[in-house]
C-alpha cells in the first residue's frame, strides 16, 4: 500500500500514519521527496479499505498496489530515484558510463584499462575479481590482490569502481574496495543474496536473468530495498529468445517499460547483449535514445589477446568514437553525457 502525504503534513500526522500501519501489522519505508512524504506499507494485512486512512489527517491519497513489486513501484517515489555515488549521480541529468574488462587478470592489465575509460570521459571502471568458471575444478576464490589492483587503477585515474558479488560472505571485503556492487544475471534470484546486500548500505546493481520477465527483475529488486537499502540500479543486458545472430536479445523496450512501472535507475548492457564488439555500439546507442540512464560496456586495452569474452570488449578507440556519438544522442533526448 501506497499513502501520499499531504504537502505540508505535519511530523506528527506522519507518525500517527506510521503508527496505524505498524498496529495492523505493516512494515514501513518512507520517502521523503521535494514537496510530498510518501510511505510504503508491506505485509500480509489485506484486511483493510484504503478510505481508512485517507481520512486521517495529512493524508493525501491512498493506493492499494497491485503489483508483487512494492517499493521498486513507480508509485513509492513518483519522481524518480537518484543514486548518488562519490559524486556521481545515476538516475539524474546525466547519461553515465561504467566501462572496462570482464575480469582483472593483473595490476597492468587494469591500470591500462582505467586509463583508456578515464580518457573516454566514462566515470566508473568496471572489471570482477572473481572469476565464475564453467567447470566446478578450476579455482574460483576471490583475490583481495586483485580488488585492490582495481581499486588503485581508479583512483589514479579519477574513477569509482564497480565490480560484481556473487556471494553474500563476500561482501565485507568487497565493500572495502568497490564502490558500487554487481549482481550478475545468474543470481538475479539469488534471494538469500539480495537480501543480505538490502541490509547493507552499499549501493547495488542487479542484472535482469536471461530468462527473466521485467516484473521478476523488479520483484528481486525489492528484496534489496525491503531491507531497507534503497540504493538500487537494474541493468538490461539480454534474454534468452529464439534468435540466434546474437547470443542474448537485448531488449530495448525493457528500458521504457522500467521507466514507466519502477522509480529504479536502469543501465544497459549492450556487451553481453551483442557478443560482438562490432554490433556493441549500436545496442549502446539504442539504449540510450529509449531512456537508459547509463550503460555498462566490456572495454579491453587489447580484446583481440583475450579467450571468450574479448569478442565483445571495444578497444579503447572504440570506446572514445562511441563516447562522442553519445555526446550528441542524450541531449537529443534530454540528457547529458
Amino acid at each position: 500500500m501506497i499513502i501520499i502525504m499531504e504537502r505540508g503534513a505535519t511530523e506528527e500526522q506522519v507518525e500517527n500514519v506510521i503508527e496505524k500501519l505498524v498496529d495492523l501489522g505493516f512494515t514501513i519505508h518512507r520517502s521523503t521527496g521535494a514537496v510530498h512524504t510518501v510511505l510504503g506499507a508491506v505485509g500480509p494485512n489485506e484486511d483493510f479499505e484504503p478510505s481508512e486512512f485517507e481520512v486521517l489527517p495529512g493524508v493525501k491519497e491512498c493506493h492499494r498496489v497491485i503489483a508483487p513489486y512494492k517499493l521498486a513501484n513507480r508509485a513509492f517515489r513518483p519522481d524518480g530515484t537518484v543514486v548518488r555515488i562519490g559524486g556521481v549521480e545515476i538516475g539524474g541529468k546525466r547519461v553515465v558510463v561504467m566501462a572496462g574488462p570482464s575480469s582483472v587478470d593483473n595490476a597492468t592489465q587494469i591500470e591500462r584499462s582505467a586509463e583508456a575509460v578515464a580518457k573516454s570521459g566514462a566515470r566508473f571502471l568496471r572489471a570482477g575479481a572473481y572469476k565464475q568458471r564453467m567447470s566446478p575444478y578450476v579455482f574460483q576464490g576471490l583475490s583481495e590482490n586483485l580488488l585492490k589492483a582495481l581499486q588503485k587503477a581508479a583512483e589514479r585515474n579519477g574513477l569509482l569502481t564497480v565490480s560484481e558479488i556473487v556471494d553474500a560472505s563476500q561482501a565485507p571485503l568487497m565493500e572495502q574496495y568497490v564502490d558500487l556492487l554487481l549482481v550478475g544475471s545468474r543470481n538475479m534470484q539469488n534471494y538469500g543474496l539480495l537480501g543480505e546486500l538490502g541490509k547493507r548500505r552499499r549501493p547495488v546493481m542487479i542484472k535482469r536473468g536471461v530468462g527473466a520477465t521485467v516484473e521478476e527483475l523488479l520483484v528481486s529488486a525489492d528484496y534489496i530495498l525491503s531491507g531497507g537499502n534503497y540504493d538500487v540500479i537494474v541493468c538490461e543486458r539480454g534474454i534468452r529468445t529464439f534468435e540466434t545472430s546474437t547470443p542474448y536479445t537485448f531488449d530495448v523496450g525493457s528500458i521504457p517499460a522500467v521507466k514507466k512501472l519502477s522509480h529504479l535507475p536502469i543501465l544497459g548492457d549492450a556487451s553481453r547483449g551483442a557478443g560482438r564488439r562490432d554490433k556493441v555500439a549500436a545496442l549502446a546507442r539504442a539504449a540510450i535514445a529509449a531512456g537508459a540512464d547509463g550503460l555498462l560496456l566490456d572495454v579491453h586495452p587489447d580484446p583481440e589477446s583475450v579467450l571468450g569474452e574479448g569478442s565483445q570488449s571495444l578497444n579503447p578507440a572504440q570506446l572514445e568514437e562511441l563516447m562522442v556519438q553519445l555526446k550528441i544522442i542524450a541531449p537529443a533526448v534530454g540528457r547529458q553525457l
